[in-house]
């Protein structure tokens, strides 16, 4: 009977290498056979560095492999030159990996981390430095001091600041999956160990106590790391997943305003009727009475006015609602928008304490008045869901072609079954006079009408955070 084992000839340290390079390879595999071209989250603008670190660290492995099967057979010029392949393939490896940490932690915090964009030149800089004293020479020796060196610069940074990106990047989309955000965060402590067992210590070491190879610690490390960032990847189709009922939801929105549009507009033209009506023949009895000596009479017209006045601004506002007028757009700076809706609303923040933390970000194509509506609304409603020494916080960041405004309160909050009706029409919380109902509603319009989005996520007695995306008008950061 024919008996075919492909490992039957290769030692137990051939199988490490074997596995250990394997699991990178699926590493890179699994990020690329996932679209993510067209999601929104952080993550996906670096994932592409983690593929490339993969596939090349795998790809060393194995050329590692070659060399540990076919030494016996292979003259020392070749090993040589295998040698300097291999050490140039995974130099190239630790600095996919170093840039994939510094490009993630960058997006979390551009502003405090730009800084760590000049360490990967920082880095080999001085590893030329150090070779170039040590004395270049083409031998073994010397390519595996450079392979070393590596280790302990690019593998070592790269490994903690990938472990950092990821476990802070954890903390951020907790609020979109729980599950997902864990194992990005176990991967991220496996590329603790990773980076302290690849770049710390040398390669073919023994672990005092343990007595087995660094090699296999490497790769335990490496299956952990494959296994976490697979699972993580799910977090691209739930994100997908919710895109999709945020569309169904935006226009089942949309064919409500519609219906309801029409609705409003045919009761705000039957109001204001009847009340420029009452309003001019208030006028004319008011000026009869002008001599008059009868402060009762005039003090119930005033009042009659008075709310004239305002049944005419509910009409207003349901004309407002109802108009689908175009928007006249042009390059407009959205932080002059908002800073003009904050000077406006500044009577109301007495006892508020408002930070801005604007970052710089491109013009966008828009009506710099219905888009300062919009902040007024947002802000007044931030107002007035809090007490004495309340805090607003606004924050603008560019990000892929977008412009995101965010607003956080430390209000009262939304209860969770409000959340879904905050856009509907007429849909308020207020005491029944207080409002229409139609402040966030106008304001979805107007983000619609400008082809952005506007999301509102609210803890009860925590605050509320409206976050809004513009796009850019280039595109371009």
């Amino acid at each position: 009977m024919f008996d075919f084992d492909i490992f039957s000839n290769i030692p137990p340290v051939g199988h490490l290498y074997f596995f250990y390079g394997l699991a990178f390879l699926f590493l890179g595999l699994s990020i690329l056979s996932k679209d993510i071209k067209a999601s929104d989250l952080k993550l996906a603008g670096s994932l592409w560095l983690l593929a490339g670190f993969g596939f090349t660290h795998g790809t060393h492995e194995w050329i590692e492999l070659y060399v540990l099967l076919q030494k016996p057979y292979i003259s020392v010029n070749e090993i040589l030159w295998l040698k300097i392949l291999t050490v140039s393939i995974v130099v190239i490896s630790f600095l996919f990996l170093l840039q994939f940490g510094i490009s993630l932690v960058c997006s979390i915090d551009k502003r405090r981390m730009k800084w760590l964009r000049g360490v990967p030149f920082i880095l080999f800089l001085f590893m030329v430095v150090y070779l170039w004293n040590y004395g270049f020479r083409m031998d073994v020796l010397f390519f595996q001091k450079a392979d070393n060196l590596s280790r302990n610069t690019f593998a070592l940074v790269g490994g903690i600041l990938t472990a950092y990106g990821l476990m802070t990047y954890s903390r951020e989309i907790k609020s979109l999956n729980l599950s997902v955000s864990r194992k990005i965060f176990y991967a991220g402590l496996s590329f603790v160990f990773y980076g302290i067992f690849a770049g710390i210590i040398p390669s073919r070491s023994v672990i005092p106590y343990l007595k087995i190879p660094v090699e296999i610690l490497r790769g335990i490390s490496a299956v952990f790391i494959t296994y976490f960032i697979m699972k993580a990847l799910n977090i691209f189709d739930i994100e997908t997943k919710k895109k999709m009922e945020q569309q169904l939801k935006q226009l089942a929105q949309s064919e409500k305003l519609v219906s309801l549009g029409q609705l409003a507009a045919g009761i705000a033209h039957e109001i204001n009727n009847p009340l420029t009506n009452i309003s001019l023949h208030t006028q004319i009895l008011k000026d009869e009475l002008e001599e008059s000596s009868n402060p009762e009479a005039k003090k119930r017209l005033d009042a009659i006015e008075k709310n004239v006045f305002k049944a005419s601004t509910i009409a207003k506002e349901l004309l407002q609602f109802s108009r689908k007028t175009d928007t006249e757009v042009s390059p407009i700076n959205i932080t002059s928008v908002i800073n003009g809706a904050i000077t406006l609303m500044q009577y109301r923040f007495r006892d508020i304490n408002v930070h801005k933390r604007f970052s710089e970000v491109p013009d966008i194509m828009g009506d710099p008045v219905k888009l300062e509506q919009v902040f007024i609304n947002i802000l007044d409603n931030s107002v007035e869901s809090m007490t004495n020494d309340g805090e607003i916080c606004i924050e603008t960041t560019f990000d892929r072609g977008w412009v995101n405004i965010r607003i956080s309160d430390s209000g009262t909050g939304i209860p969770k079954e409000n959340l879904s009706k905050i856009f509907d029409p007429f849909f308020s919380t207020k005491d029944v006079g207080m409002g229409t109902g139609l402040g966030l509603s106008i304001c979805y319009g107007i983000i619609t009408q400008h082809n952005g989005s506007i999301y509102i996520s609210s803890v009860p007695d925590e605050g509320t955070i409206v976050s809004i995306r513009l796009p850019g008008a280039d595109g371009k950061e």
